[in-house]
C-alpha cells in the first residue's frame, strides 16, 4: 500500500510544498509559490480543504473514483476523506485554497453549519465548475482571507476569519447549486453511507436508547459483514471503523463543550457513554486533555 500522509496540520501541508505557514490553523495556499512539489501524494486529510484549480496539473483519485477536473475548477476535501494526486511530470502546481483545522472553527457559527456545506462530501465527485466572474468572486474571498491572516492577531481575528471563510463557502455552495441543480445522486458508495449513517444516529435518540454503536451495527445498515465492511473502510479511509465512530464522537463531544454551557456528564450520557468517565479518558487520549480542560482553553 502506498505511504498514507495524515494531514492534521496546516503546517504539515505547507511544509510538503516548500509555503509558508501564517496561522497555525488557518492556511490561504498559493501554489505557484511553491518550492517543491511531490509528484505523487496520498494524503488522509484532517482539516478541510478548498482549491480553485488553475490549471490541470494532474490526476486525483477521491473515494476510489477519478475527480473530475479540469482548469477553472473548485476540488473540496474534509477531515477523514483520502485523496490521491498523481501529478504530470514537468508541470509545476497552480492553484490558489484555503485548508482550515476543524478545532479552528469549533464553537462558532461556521462550526455549527459547516455539515450544510454538501460539497465537502465524497458524493461530490463532480467538481465545481467557475464562470470567469464566480471565479474573480472566489479569489476576492481568498485575498480577504489572507488580509485577515497578515493582520496581527487579535480579539476580532477568530470571528472575522471564520466569517469571511464561511462568505466564500456560501458562495461555493451557491455555485453549486447552480451547477447541479439537475445531477441525480445514485449509486451511493459504501463511505457516503456510512458518513450519513453515523450523522443520522448522533442526530437521533439512538445514543440515549441504545449507548455507542458498535461495528456491526453500521455494517449490517449497508448489508455486510462486519469483517468485510471494516476491511473496506479501512482500505478506503486508512482508518478504521471504530476510529471513525471516535473521531465523530469527539467531534460532536468538543462542539457541544464550546457551544452549550450542558455539565460535562450530561453530554457525556447525551453521546451514549455509559459513563462520564469513559469519554473523559477517550477525550483526554485522543485530544491530549480532558474535557473540561478543553472547555476552558476555549472560553
Amino acid at each position: 500500500m502506498d505511504d498514507l500522509i495524515k494531514l492534521d496540520s496546516v503546517e504539515k501541508y505547507n511544509k510538503l510544498f516548500g509555503l509558508e505557514t501564517l496561522h497555525p490553523m488557518v492556511a490561504v495556499i498559493d501554489l505557484s509559490k511553491a518550492t517543491v512539489w511531490p509528484e505523487h501524494l496520498k494524503i488522509n486529510y484532517g482539516v478541510y480543504a478548498l482549491y480553485l484549480k488553475d490549471t490541470k496539473c494532474g490526476d486525483i483519485t477521491y473515494g476510489r473514483q477519478p475527480y473530475d477536473y479540469q482548469e477553472g475548477t473548485i476540488v473540496c476535501f474534509a477531515p477523514g476523506q483520502v485523496a490521491e494526486t498523481e501529478m504530470q511530470k514537468d508541470v509545476r502546481p497552480a492553484a490558489h485554497g484555503i485548508l482550515f483545522h476543524p478545532d479552528f472553527i469549533r464553537g462558532t457559527a461556521l462550526g455549527q453549519e459547516i455539515r450544510k456545506y454538501s460539497f465537502f462530501s465524497y458524493e461530490a465527485r463532480e467538481a465545481l465548475h467557475l464562470s470567469e466572474k464566480e471565479r474573480t468572486t472566489v479569489m476576492e474571498c481568498f485575498r480577504n482571507i489572507e488580509a485577515e491572516l497578515e493582520h496581527n492577531i487579535d480579539k476580532h481575528s477568530r470571528r472575522l476569519i471564520t466569517a469571511n471563510i464561511g462568505l466564500l463557502l456560501d458562495y461555493c455552495l451557491r455555485f453549486y447549486e447552480r451547477q447541479f441543480t439537475t445531477r441525480e445522486v445514485s449509486n451511493k458508495d459504501v463511505i457516503v453511507r456510512f458518513e450519513r449513517l453515523l450523522d443520522e444516529y448522533f442526530d437521533g435518540e439512538a445514543p440515549l436508547e441504545n449507548g455507542l454503536p458498535s461495528v456491526k451495527y453500521f455494517a449490517d445498515k449497508v448489508f455486510l459483514s462486519s469483517n468485510y465492511f471494516g476491511d473496506l473502510i479501512s482500505r478506503q479511509t486508512g482508518k478504521t471503523v471504530t476510529e471513525h465512530i471516535q473521531d465523530k464522537l469527539i467531534g460532536r463531544a468538543k462542539e457541544l463543550l464550546l457551544s452549550t454551557s450542558q455539565p460535562m456528564s450530561e453530554i457525556a450520557y447525551g453521546l451514549g457513554f455509559q459513563y462520564p468517565q469513559h469519554m473523559s479518558r477517550m477525550f483526554k487520549r485522543i485530544v491530549g486533555c480532558t474535557p473540561n480542560e478543553f472547555r476552558m482553553q476555549g472560553a
